[in-house]
């Protein structure tokens, strides 16, 4: 029985070790647009596809860079990767040891694990590539000692879509136009996505979950973020979106929950043409501060969102106002869930402006440091005499000329399983939106209706009788 295992034993061994041999000599061997099958087992790493081949694998085979270099290098055009485990690439930052380097233009990586691997997928100079369905993380170090799970330079037109990237380091759009990023999931990253210098990029749909910043967009023009979930994104940065000197933006239909800061913007639009920066149609609920803007920032339409007991709604990070960019269009401004007018007319709009003049808010965004004290004796101390005492009230940093009385529907859009506190946050965030559009539409028997909580306004019946 002993001389049977053993004889077993070396069989597979030698087989394994026979296919890690023979997998750069089966491709080298194959012609142009050939298909090689991959059964299970494991297959040495360090292979090269110079002409274009599909590599498909069955039952989830291996490619074992055994902890040196590049694990697979595309040369090729229109070479297509699926169905593998990428697996133990170089730990060489200098060398940016690589599970997947793509070198050529249209290749199609889809359904690969990528496990111990420095960099995940990095594309040069590679425009047409399509990365799909693919679950990355790296190497068990550091945040800063890892490598990026995937990076574009100078590949235009690629779409990356349908991905799980964890435990990464970034995700880099560098010099890449016409991308389209849609419907991944990152998490435990320090960037969710970073572009600089890129153009016409979509991101739509994506899950961005404790990272230490959701997506960074900087120096680049013509940016759309549609539909996408931003949730605990609590780095030193902690922004769920940040922008930097870009133009040309629409940010509409996404979810800011949990985060330190839901979006920081500065420098955009650089170029400032009325229009063509677009804030609208989001929720910010329950971050730190809902928006962070910089006193320089003109031009941008902030209509139609929801912001929702974040601690801060609107910082300004300096001194001086944002009275430059535009809080309402068309007679409709965003809803403000501390908002204490009324609505008189019931025509939907409040009929005082919200205006942020916060005495403790003023002092903290000045000097960041007293945030420390939020929630303690000395803030309510604070905001009390700033209630009480106008002649101490700050000046306005903002005006919403035509608060909405009720939050603005926001889209319901598919969570991915496997991540419970995706889930969990989501959940809260609609379950508070949904409970504030029920108080609007239905309220109770005997309150009439003031956005601000807690109060009781003998303004206008909701649930019927007279006033």
């Amino acid at each position: 029985m002993r001389d049977l295992s053993v004889a077993i034993f070396l069989s597979l061994f030698i087989a394994a070790v026979t296919g890690a041999q023979d997998l750069q000599a089966r491709i080298d061997a194959a012609e142009p647009a050939a298909t090689i099958e991959l059964g299970p087992g494991v297959y040495r790493g360090g292979v090269i596809l110079s002409k274009p081949i599909s590599l498909v694998g069955r039952g989830w085979p291996v490619i074992d860079g055994g902890g040196r270099g590049d694990v697979l290098i595309i040369a090729a055009r229109d070479c297509r990767v699926s169905g593998l485990v990428i697996r133990g690439s170089g730990d060489s930052l200098d060398r940016e040891n690589t599970g997947i380097r793509v070198l050529a233009a249209n290749a199609v990586i889809e359904d690969n694990r990528f496990e111990d691997v420095l960099f995940g997928i990095d594309l040069k100079l590679a425009p047409g590539c399509r990365i799909r369905r693919n679950h990355i993380s790296s190497k068990p170090l550091e945040i800063a000692r890892r490598g990026d799970a995937l990076r574009l330079f100078r590949s235009d037109d690629c779409v990356i879509e349908q991905n799980v990237i964890e435990n990464g380091r970034d995700a880099l759009l560098w010099y890449s136009n016409k991308v389209v990023v849609r419907d991944n999931v990152s998490r435990n990253n320090r960037y969710g996505f970073h572009l600089m210098f890129a153009n016409q990029v979509t991101l739509e749909d994506n899950l961005l979950c404790d990272n230490s910043v959701g997506v960074y967009l900087m120096y680049g023009r013509t940016f759309t973020l549609r539909g996408n979930r931003f949730v605990g994104n609590r780095g030193p940065s902690g922004y769920g979106v940040g922008l930097k000197e870009i133009d040309a933006y629409t940010i509409e239909g996404n979810l800011f929950s949990g985060n330190r800061v839901g979006v920081y913007v500065d420098g955009s639009p650089y170029t400032r043409r009325p229009g063509s920066a677009v804030i609208s149609g989001n929720t910010f609920a329950c971050n730190d501060i809902g928006m962070t803007v910089l006193p320089a920032v003109r031009g941008n339409r902030i209509v139609g969102n929801n912001f929702i007991d974040n601690i801060e709604q609107v910082a300004v990070q300096g001194r001086g106002g944002i009275d430059g960019n535009e809080f309402a269009h068309a007679g409709r401004g965003n809803f403000w869930s501390d908002y204490g007018g009324y609505d008189a007319n019931h025509d939907g709009v409040g009929d005082q402006p919200y205006r942020a003049r916060k005495l403790f808010e003023s002092l903290i965004d000045r000097e960041p440091k007293l945030r420390l004290m939020l929630f303690s004796p000395a803030h309510d101390a604070l905001e009390f005499i700033g209630r009480a005492l106008p002649a101490v009230q700050p000046e306005a940093k903002f005006a919403d000329p035509a608060p909405l009385m009720r939050p603005v529907e926001l889209p319901l859009c598919a969570v991915q399983p496997g991540n419970s506190r995706m889930l969990a946050a989501t959940g809260a965030s609609l379950l508070c939106l949904g409970g504030l559009i029920g108080v609007a539409a239905f309220g109770l028997p005997g309150i009439y209706h003031s956005a601000s909580r807690g109060r009781r306004l003998r303004v206008r019946p909701i649930f019927g009788g007279a006033a």
